[in-house]
């Protein structure tokens, strides 16, 4: 099942996918970039700082040669152990520091910075006999076979290159002093480290554009997994569907209940229906409500029963119900129009009260 599942996977992982997999710590990584950037650290730090660490002989055979007159009390102990402190500290301080960040440096150089503890929480398939199995006979584990075979076969041969033409200078080491084994060693380890960051430099780029390609085909989708993410991404048609409906009735109840407090209804007798809201002050009549068919109809009901005049203008309500939002004023070219069905429904107010009085 799972070689099934794995191979159903043919389809390149979205930006979303990728994301998820970094927030994971599940990210690009080659030994070999991290183990170049420390080896060029290091052979930086012997060409630059070698001179400062020989430097240290002097005060340490100066101790030496003085250690019976070094003062034991606590007061010149400690004076001895802090200048000795200081020593160290100039001689290793910068060069184990330019090590330290080559090595982070081989870290940040092959994904941005993930601070993730998915790594630490259990998982069974690091113990699985089956997981143990294609660690063991995969991929990655062949090709770190080569990638062994090489680096040893290339370092002799480097070694060898390096080395047998200084033979007879080795063979003579033997009778030089102190100062001169340790120049010989010096420019010897430089050829060789030189040459060795060069041949990693190779290894570094082919391990990093495998490791990549692993890590790539690792995050590739199926179509089901893709039309999931765009569900979660875009949301659930159906969901979706389903809330513009809750919407759309809000919308409608909310306008509903807005009818009764309108001036006038202005109809299309079937299929059109306006209703406007009017006072002293306002700058323009409002619309709250409108609707075709059977909302309209319905604003024409709830008006009828709140006594809200109902004014059929076929013309004027398939205009306003076009140019016109809820909540929002008449468009200035049908204040004229409107004007006219708001002061004849004034007249007919007046004319009731009149009659009544």
């Amino acid at each position: 099942m799972a070689d099934e599942s794995e191979s159903e996977k043919t389809e390149d992982p979205t930006q979303k996918r990728l994301d998820d997999a970094l927030e994971r710590g599940d990210v690009v990584k080659s030994q070999e970039v991290n183990t170049w950037f420390i080896i060029a650290g290091g052979t930086l730090v012997l060409s630059a700082f070698s001179g400062s660490i020989g430097s240290m002989q002097v005060p340490l055979r100066g101790l030496i040669e003085n250690a019976h007159r070094i003062e034991t009390d606590g007061p010149a102990l400690l004076l001895l152990l802090q200048k000795i402190e200081h020593a160290i500290a100039a001689a290793f301080g910068v060069p184990l520091l330019i090590l330290v960040i080559a090595a982070i440096f081989g870290n940040i150089v092959q994904h941005r910075l993930v601070l993730s503890a998915e790594s630490l929480k259990p998982n069974l398939n690091k113990i699985s006999p089956v997981s143990g199995a294609k660690r063991l006979f995969g991929k990655q584990a062949w090709a770190n076979l080569l990638k062994g075979i090489f680096k040893v076969t290339a370092i002799g041969a480097v070694m060898t290159m390096v080395f047998w033409p200084e033979r007879h200078r080795l063979d003579a080491m033997v009778r030089m002093d102190l100062m001169s084994i340790v120049t010989v060693s010096r420019t010897l380890s430089l050829q060789l480290l030189g040459t060795v960051v060069a041949m990693l430099a190779a290894v570094a780029i082919a391990d990093y554009l495998f490791q990549y390609r692993t890590w790539f085909e690792r995050q590739k989708m199926s179509l089901q997994e893709i039309k999931e993410e765009f569900k979660q991404s875009e949301g659930d048609p159906h969901i979706k569907g389903r809330l513009r409906q809750l919407r759309d009735a809000r919308r409608k109840k909310r306008m509903m209940a807005a009818v009764p407090t309108a001036s006038v209804v202005i109809t299309n007798p079937t299929h059109f229906a306006v209703a406007l809201k009017y006072e002293q002050g306002m700058a323009a009549p409002i619309c709250v409500a409108k609707g075709m068919d059977a909302i309209a109809l319905k604003i024409r009901q709830v008006a009828k029963d709140n006594d809200v005049p109902v004014i059929e203008n076929p013309p004027l309500a398939r205009a306003l119900h076009a140019a016109v939002k809820i909540d929002d004023e008449i468009p200035v070219e049908h204040y004229q129009a409107v004007a006219e069905v708001i002061g004849y429904v004034m007249r007919l107010k007046r004319g009731f009260a009149g009659l009544r009085r």
